[in-house]
Formats: C-alpha cells, structure tokens, sequence
C-alpha cells in the first residue's frame, strides 16, 4: 500500500469517525429516517475506496494518474452531497418521510455511479487514443533521429548540406502514420539505411543522390497524408 492510499484510507476513516460521533451525540430522533440516512453515508465513503483504485490505482504514467482526477472529483462531489442529505434529513427525521429519503439517496447514488461508469470510458478511450498516436508517430520521430545524426558524420561540405535540407524537409512533415502510408514509409527507412551506408562509407555522391531520392519518396508521403486525411 502506497502513501497515498494510506493518507486516504485515513481521510475516510477520519470521515466516518467524526461523522458517527456527531450524529450519535446529538439530540437526533433514531428513526427509519435515521438509520437509513446514516446507511447511505456510510456507503457513501466506502465507495471512496474504490474511487481511489478505479481513479488513480489502474495507470501507472502520470497522464493516466492525471486522468482519473474527473472520477475522483464525482466521488467526492457524491459523499458530500451524500453526508449533507443525510444530516438534513436526520435533524429533520421526524416530518420527513421515509420513501422520499429513500428515493433520494437512490438516485444520487446512481447517478453517482452512472458518472464514475462513463468519466472511467472515457478516460480509457482517452489513454488509447494516446497509444495509438504513440504509435502512429514512432515511424517518422525514427526516421528523423536517424537523419538528424547524419550531417555531422559527413566530411563533404555539398552532402552536408544535402543531409541538412533533408532533415528540415522530415522535421515539418506531418508526423501521423498510417495504413495508407504503410509501403511509402518502408521505402523511406530502405533508403534511410542506404542512406546511413553511404555516409559511414564516406561516399559523397551517394549521399546526394540517396538524398533526392529520399526527398522526393517523403514528398509522395506528404501528398498521401493530404489525401487521407
């Protein structure tokens, strides 16, 4: 158990021990009313518990831990609008009837339980998108690491240049990959490896000519991102 869970198991019990105490210690009438009002809030704050691990035990990047501050957010927001009805309801336990507090505290906690199912959706797809844009990105952010290594490798001043103009030609192409540009960016990490021969083997030329080659494959995957998208 980590320090945080601890530090929030102690804010509950600290919770429910307060609570418990001041209703029990004041005049209050011990009705139906009563005894289903205290109910609901203690299921208010066990909930909680299992707030913390759906909102913040699950990830384990800071994104996704950033995330699940919206589910913690409806839990809270549901044990004090839980413990405020239910304090109400006990003062005024005697003219209130009992089929009117159970209605209520039902709804509110399905209601509470309706928002932490969809905020949790929600968060999951947020996280997938960002896999899948990791993904789709780590094609082109390879191909740029790889050329922006490639100039100061080289001796001649022309391939140099070539080399530089290439890498500001892949450094403001459009980063998302996919299925479409599938075969074109094969094509561009064959020529990426010709490329990184060529300059290991100290051969001018075929660095230049490696390098329209390149650019000219990278433009025909500029203009298929334009097309899908």
């Amino acid at each position: 158990m980590t320090k945080n869970q601890k530090r929030y198991l102690a804010a509950i019990a600290i919770i429910f021990i307060a609570f418990s105490v001041i209703v029990f210690a004041a005049p209050l009438k011990m009705n139906g009313v009563f005894w289903i009002s205290y109910v609901f809030s203690i299921i208010a704050m066990a909930i909680q518990i299992y707030v913390f691990k759906i909102a913040f035990g699950g990830g384990k990047s800071v994104r996704s831990k950033f995330y699940g501050f919206p589910i913690a957010r409806i839990g809270i927001a549901y044990l004090v609008i839980q413990i405020f009805l239910s304090v109400i309801f006990m003062v005024l336990a005697a003219i209130v009837p009992l089929w009117l507090v159970i209605i209520l505290y039902v709804v509110a906690l399905a209601a509470a339980v309706l928002g932490l199912i969809s905020t949790n959706a929600i968060r999951d797809e947020i996280e997938r998108q960002d896999v899948k844009l990791q993904a789709d990105t780590g094609c082109m952010q390879m191909l740029r690491s790889q050329i922006d290594s490639l100039p100061e490798q080289c001796e001649d001043k022309e391939a140099v240049k070539a080399l530089v103009n290439l890498a500001d030609e892949f450094r403001y192409s459009d980063p998302v990959s996919g299925e479409a540009l599938e075969d074109i960016e094969n094509d561009l990490m064959a020529l990426m490896s010709e490329l990184q021969k060529a300059v290991i083997d100290n051969d001018a030329e075929g660095v230049k000519g490696l390098c329209k080659r390149t650019s000219a494959a990278l433009t025909e995957r500029n203009r298929l991102c334009k097309l899908n998208k």
